[in-house]
């Protein structure tokens, strides 16, 4: 890429190669750069080397280590229990799904053939032939069955189990046909059935001290909290990829130590780099960063259901006392869009542009604190690096609050445990939430009264049947006005705060080809081992 060109940045380099990547014309491109100050010619001067860059022939070889954000004894090669993103990559690395979600988040297919149904409540699904699984068992029906099922068994504790309970019958029908029928129609099934929990394991598999998938990878050591390995599968069905012989993934919670390990050389790519390190990163030739827009995003959740969130009040208060500007401007570098604390992110096609954040207002704050009986009050809010900017954000709270007399102290924790100690548990705390594929995903995921990631406990009868009513409803007019209904609901009774949608920021070295953005998460959707190549 061109660096000598006047205020131009690694960030704009890696915001060109997203527009390719995603299919832009030259002319659409060559608009983006004159309006950035880049005049015609060494517009098409960058244009040249990013194409280049994007049109090598991937090649196959070498070893690859690469360092994810957040890790814990408790990682899991269950899908079904996985829960972040360390999680997510070794699951891409080592299975597959029944369907696949691109850069749109499109279900393509994977493991099926085709996923058919003529009113959305019966669903016939064909296996792909000649799939083996890493032991050689070949793929078939019943793996299909066994996988979906266990997400219904209480005590499998499926982080999808809300989304599972949809399907009232799941059968074989012969080795390479699965029907699914669901308790009422859901248009959204096959892009359901591309959620990484839904990835498909061996018929009777109780054993996830390694793992047995039809993946792109062997899984040779996995150590929960340390690291695992995984070489190349031989067998693999797909005849394009994997690409690499071997990958080594590990967990650097630290911001500052995973740039540095990228820098250093001791890995080649990191995923969900901290905004401030961009200059680091630009400062040093031989190293590139990927943006990918997403509905991604850090959450204050306050439980309703203990103190102080089941103060009247004080989530109002605290809607008005959070500065989302100064988050984006000067958390998030500019990166990211301003959210209205609903999960549907602007560009899924149900967001609801019509309700507006709550307004940063710090006298309303304090009149709202006051009403709780809280203002003065020390409140303790846990953070931590494993939740993306979360200490940052709740450092921006803690001063807005000094202005008002509200007391924040802010309880940083480490990273290793926050997700199983402190997330969901904590009174008031962070979370951190991967872009989900529908709208459905998110609220039964997250707001359904019995959602088991419901974090600020959220409970309400009215929401839970709208949410039934629109994942049944194929008229798409009436869907998006049930969505956007539910979407205030959620602006205006939860517990949860969302400040913006955060765009996802990696880093690699420039010997890394093959990366291209999924909003479905960092680090192509956690899917890039399948897909990575080194250059020469």
């Amino acid at each position: 890429m061109n660096n000598n060109i006047t205020n131009w940045t690694k960030a704009d380099d890696a915001r060109v190669l997203d527009a390719i990547r995603r299919g832009a014309s030259r002319r659409e491109l060559l608009a983006f750069l004159m309006a950035g100050g880049v005049s015609l010619a060494a517009g098409g001067a960058v244009l040249g080397s990013a194409g280049r860059a994007h049109a090598a022939t991937p090649r196959k070889g070498g070893k690859v280590r690469a360092a994810g954000w957040t890790t814990s004894t408790a990682d899991t090669l269950d899908p079904a229990i996985a829960s972040h993103s360390t999680d997510y990559v070794r699951l891409c690395s080592f299975y597959n799904r029944l369907t696949f979600l691109d850069a749109d988040l499109a279900p393509q297919m994977e493991l099926a053939e085709s996923i058919e149904t003529g009113d959305a409540k019966t669903w016939t699904v064909k296996l792909r032939s000649g799939v083996t699984f890493h032991s050689g068992k070949t793929l078939d029906a019943n793996d299909v069955v066994f996988s979906l099922k266990r997400h219904l068994d209480p005590a499998v504790g499926s982080k999808v189990n809300a989304i599972a309970k949809q399907m009232t019958e799941i059968k074989a029908v012969d080795p390479t046909t699965v029907t699914i029928t669901l308790a009422s129609p859901n248009a959204d099934l096959p892009t359901l059935l591309g959620i990484h929990q839904f990835m498909i394991i061996a018929d009777g598999t109780k054993d996830f001290t390694t793992a047995n998938g039809t993946g792109p990878f062997l899984c040779k050591e996995f150590k929960p909290g340390v690291r695992s390995i995984a070489v190349r599968n031989p067998n693999y069905w797909r005849s394009s990829g994997p690409w690499v012989d071997e990958i080594e993934f590990i967990g650097i919670p630290d911001d500052n130590a995973r740039v540095n390990a990228l820098l250093s050389g001791d890995v080649q790519i990191v995923g969900s780099m901290n905004p401030r390190a961009i200059r680091q990163i630009e400062a040093q030739p031989g190293f590139e960063m990927m943006i990918t827009p997403s509905g991604g995003y850090t959450n204050l959740n306050m439980r309703l259901d203990m103190s102080p969130g089941d103060a009247e009040g004080f989530v109002t208060g605290i809607r008005h006392l959070i500065n989302r500007e100064q988050i984006l401007k000067a958390v998030a570098r500019g990166i990211g869009d301003i959210a209205n604390d609903q999960p549907l992110p602007l560009t899924n096609r149900y967001h609801n542009a019509a309700l507006k954040p709550a307004a940063f207002d710090p006298e309303k704050a304090k009149f709202h604190l006051s009403k709780s009986g809280l203002l003065n009050q020390t409140i303790p809010v846990v953070a931590s690096d494993a939740a993306t900017l979360s200490v940052e954000m709740a450092s921006v709270l803690q001063q807005e609050g000094a202005r008002i007399g509200m007391k924040f102290d802010i309880k940083r924790v480490p990273a290793d445990g926050y997700w199983s100690n402190y997330w969901l548990k904590a009174p008031m705390h962070f979370g951190n939430i991967n872009a989900r594929p529908t709208a459905d995903s998110y609220f039964s995921l997250l707001y359904a009264s019995d959602a088991a990631w419901n974090e600020s406990r959220f409970k309400s009868a009215a929401f839970d049947e709208l949410l039934v009513k629109a994942r049944g409803e194929l008229d798409e007019a009436k869907r998006k006005e049930l969505y956007g209904e539910m979407q205030v609901m959620v602006a205006q009774q939860a517990g949860t705060v969302i400040p913006l949608f955060m765009a996802n920021l990696d880093a690699l070295n420039s010997k890394v080809r093959g990366m291209k953005p999924n909003p479905l998460g960092n680090l192509m959707g956690f899917a890039f081992p399948e897909y990575i190549w080194l250059a020469e």
